[in-house]
This record gives C-alpha cells, structure tokens and sequence, in this order.
C-alpha cells in the first residue's frame, strides 16, 4: 500500500498566489483605464504577474501595489513603443505601390525583426543611436553626423561600429 504523501507549497508560492488574488482585478483595472482596451490590459496584466513571478521575491513586498505599477508600467511602456514601431511601419508599408507590399508572413517578420533592433538600440547612449540610424536609414556620411553630433568622425565610426556590434551580436560595452 502506498503512503499518501502531502507537498506543501513553498512560501514563494504561497506568497505569490495570495499577490496574485488580492491585487490581479486592480491591476486590470489601471491597466484598462490606462490603456482603454480590456484585451491588451489583461495580455499586460498577465504579462506583468510572469513578470514578478519569474523575477521577484514577493514575499518581501512591503508595497505590492505601488511595485505592481511599477513593473506593469515598465511592460505599458513597451506596449506604446512597440504600437509606435507598428504604426510607422504600416505608415510605411501605405506608401509603397502595390506591387512592392511585401506578403503577410514577411510583414511580420520585418515587424519582428524592427522591434528586435529598436530593443537591442534602446541600450544604446544616444549619440550611439543617432548616428548609427542617421547612417543606415538617412544615409547620411559620417562627416555629416559628426557636425551635427558635434564630435570627430573617428567618434562617429566608434560610434556605428558599437552598434553594429550591438544589433549583430547583442554585445554592448
């Protein structure tokens, strides 16, 4: 016969399912009046419970709900940037004829492909970003960048060499 065998979950575990409860329905409901969209706030409401799952120790918490904001304004901000990123790409993909609009499959993965490189560039200094994006969408020289960037061009080619670097091999120093 076998013996019954009782697991108990760990404090974590109970800590995070009683955050979870007492504060999922709240959370929602900022996100809602944030956002203005019941879909998105739960795809973010439960983005941001994996979030703390995955990445804290709830047990901890003195204030969940001003940490709760926290976390889920950081995922609300990337939500706004990568609706931005979609955007200027629809934006873009409009003013192309006919002919040159790319398939559904491809859309997505040039949209995927373009938020990667915004995420892999948003740790990037400024001037970094500046000048690699002034080169590779502008085409400007890097003379050009440098006088408008107000440093050498030996600086202008560090600069987009770190973020070829960056974009190519995720290496940022």
């Amino acid at each position: 016969m076998l013996a019954a065998v009782s697991i108990q979950p760990s404090p974590s575990v109970i800590a995070f399912k009683a955050l979870y409860s007492d504060h999922h329905s709240w959370l929602n409901g900022w996100l809602r009046k944030k956002i203005g969209n019941s879909f998105d706030a739960a795809d973010l409401t439960h983005d941001t419970f994996m979030r703390v799952l995955t990445n804290s120790d709830v047990a901890s918490l003195r204030e969940p709900r001003a940490f709760l904001t926290t976390v889920a304004s950081g995922l609300l901000s990337n939500f706004y940037r990568r609706k931005k990123i979609e955007q200027s790409y629809l934006d873009a993909l409009a003013l192309l004829p006919a002919q040159d609009i790319p398939s559904p499959e491809l859309r997505v993965i040039i949209l995927e492909t373009l938020l990667e490189i915004d995420a892999l560039l948003d740790g990037l200094p400024g001037d970094v970003r500046k000048a690699f994006l002034w080169s590779q969408l502008d085409g400007l020289s890097q003379a050009d960048i440098a006088r408008q960037l107000g440093v050498s061009i030996s600086t202008v080619k560090r600069y987009i060499v770190r973020a070829v670097q960056q974009c190519c091999f995720g290496v940022n120093r």
